[in-house]
């Protein structure tokens, strides 16, 4: 006879995330770092209770708002390289709504990902309940349905025992190197509170390891064959490579090969920015080092990386007319595009079997040596935009370069949207793999200081420094009080250039006129003076407005002895941006205007729109 105990559904499903867990070095740890709740009418009586009952071996932490508390949660999931991760709850209704923008964030970043928002009631019979959305054509629509679209698992709990295989189902798709994202489980407010008899196996400890397919035999012999063929390769290193925990593997292919490797923003760090064969950043935001490489080589080989616009020119860098791209993906929806060699693969797995495979290929000596020559010209380059000067107000390089004279490499630097992601992607000298924290896949502004915070939780023994721009501050500040009251400690460089600086500056570029941007842009009375010092020092951080480079380096050497969250307050030049490096982007020109600057412009977009390799 089966052993069951009796419980509501919310206490069964507290209970399973408790009895979840992985190994990381040889430790045996949960795999669930713990919930993040706000409790609303859709959550605290069921969930609220079911977590309290589990707050020693699940705990639950408090936030202030949903959407930055389901950021902090997947930055957590991407600090440990997607081995661990957590869960989220909310109400029903605009708490629901709220983690929507998230759950795409972490769709799009291939994260996992567990939410679990409030329902309205499965019974129906209170309906319609407080902040309930009705379709006047569908009885089953709720709020929660928005989640669908951006869900790699979608279920409403409706009765209590269907959580046992949407569980089941949720734990196979957040392990799952491939199927990888956000599940979203909408549970019914009713139903929460439901009793039912519960299998004891249902509840028995599972270890989690992650798969790591190996490539198939055929696909492994085509790849090898276009690898011993080139004669100019090229390496793109994606975020796939750090999830895998490929960097060692891939250090070791690069340099029995030759062969250069540029990253995208998801793959920086995959090699250390010292090594001589990491060209660094790739594509829009690249170095030149690597786009002059990319836009001869006539072998890809992408590895872990989605291929998306910003790291391929939108398909007009990669110039050579005979390449050919390898892409070496655990997902075969990525592996393939663009018509590329499929080699589907763990990213350890594949990249060791296809250096064993070749036998010995090296890239000519001549490809390899132009490789480091560009990469020397290149960090002069850089070295000359990151240093201070004389200028009124400094660019967001030299705050880029102070930032790491002052804290060098061996921190876990985040950023997310904004002029900072194309400055730090080229600029930046990352030390150790997931020392550079981006979110550029979704490019989501209010990211960075939640991420921050969950950064840190995954990594307590790490500098964690957010960088930031006041029009990101502004959209998601709160979760700098959320940080004090844990007693999280982050460095928070806030650049302020009134505005909205990046797309500022995109609109110049494409001829337009600058408007709405800029807060001097903007419709007005008054331009707002807002003293970011004084906000972050009223949700309990130390915090300092800096007047120069040379004050914002004697600033961050305090901050790391500092006992909590610093806020340090700079203001920066809004028109200015690296030149060096970066590749076209396209970003459509109106055909028809009144306007001089964007007829030229679109004759330009014109021309350039003749590089796209329409069909590669």
């Amino acid at each position: 006879m089966t052993s069951t105990v009796r419980l509501t559904m919310a206490q069964a499903l507290t209970r399973f995330l408790s009895r979840q867990f992985t190994e990381i070095d040889g430790q045996r740890l949960p795999i669930f770092g713990g919930v993040w709740a706000i409790f609303g009418h859709g959550n605290v009586a069921g969930l609220g209770e079911a977590l309290h009952g589990q707050r020693e071996t699940l705990p639950t932490f408090r936030a202030h708002n949903e959407q930055a508390m389901a950021h902090a949660a997947i930055a957590f999931a991407k600090a440990h390289m997607r081995r661990r991760f957590m869960a989220v709850t909310s109400s029903v209704g605009p708490g629901a709504t709220n983690m929507v923008t998230a759950a795409a964030l972490a769709h799009v970043n291939r994260l996992p990902l567990l939410l679990l928002p409030g329902d309205v009631f499965a019974n129906r019979i209170p309906d319609p309940v407080l902040q309930q959305v009705e379709d006047f054509g569908d009885g089953t629509v709720s709020a929660n349905d928005c989640f669908r679209p951006v869900s790699r698992y979608f279920d409403r709990i409706t009765r209590p025992e269907q959580i046992i295989p949407a569980l089941n189902r949720a734990m196979q798709v957040l392990t799952d190197p491939a199927e990888c994202g956000p599940v979203t489980l909408a549970l019914c407010q009713d139903t929460q509170a439901e009793a039912y008899d519960y299998p004891e196996s249902f509840f028995a400890e599972r270890l989690w390891t992650p798969r790591r397919p190996r490539p198939d035999r055929s696909e492994l012999a085509a790849a090898v064959a276009a690898l011993k063929a080139a004669r100019k390769p090229l390496v793109i290193a994606g975020g796939g490579v750090l999830y895998s925990q490929a960097c060692e593997e891939l250090a070791r292919f690069v340099e029995a090969t030759g062969i250069p490797v540029c990253e995208t923003q998801g793959g920086k760090s995959a090699l250390p920015d010292a090594h001589p064969l990491n060209m660094a950043a790739v594509g829009v935001t690249g170095t030149s080092a690597a786009n002059r490489l990319a836009e001869e080589a006539d072998l890809i080989v992408a590895i872990g990386t989605r291929l998306q616009d910003f790291t391929t020119g939108s398909w007009a860098l990669f110039g050579n007319a005979a390449k050919r791209i390898i892409g070496l993906n655990v997902q075969a929806f990525d592996s393939a595009k663009h018509r590329a060699l499929p080699l589907v693969a763990d990213a350890r797995e594949g990249l060791a079997e296809l250096a064993a495979a070749a036998g010995g290929y090296k890239a000519p000596a001549s490809w390899s040596d132009n490789a480091r020559a560009g990469k020397a010209e290149w960090q002069a380059t850089a070295a000359k935009v990151t240093a201070p000067t004389n200028a009124a107000l400094p660019s967001d390089a030299q705050i880029i370069g102070a930032v790491q004279r002052a804290m060098g490499s061996d921190i876990i630097l985040m950023h997310a949207a904004g002029g900072l992601p194309g400055e730090l992607h080229k600029l930046w000298q990352a030390g150790a793999p997931g020392s550079y924290h981006a979110e550029y896949g979704f490019s989501c502004m209010g990211y960075e200081i939640a991420g921050g915070l969950g950064a840190k939780m995954a990594r307590p023994d790490k500098e964690v420094v957010v960088m930031l721009g006041d029009g990101s501050y502004l959209m998601l500040n709160s979760e700098i009080a959320t940080s004090v009251m844990l007693g999280l400690k982050l460095t928070i460089v806030l650049l302020d250039n009134r505005g909205f600086g990046c797309i500022n500056r995109l609109q110049l570029a494409t001829g337009g006129a600058g408007f709405n941007n800029l807060l001097a842009d903007s419709q007005h009375e008054t331009l707002p003076e807002i003293d970011f010092a004084a906000h972050a020092a009223s949700l309990g951080a130390i915090s300092e407005k800096l007047d120069s480079i040379a004050e914002l380096e004697a600033a961050l050497v305090r901050a790391k002895t500092n006992p909590r969250t610093t806020v340090l307050v700079v203001d920066t030049d809004p028109l200015v941006s690296t030149q060096a490096g970066g590749t076209w982007w396209d970003v459509a020109v109106p055909e028809i205007s009144e306007r001089e600057e964007v007829k030229a412009a679109r004759a330009s977009y014109e021309a350039s729109l003749k590089q796209q390799r329409v069909g590669d």
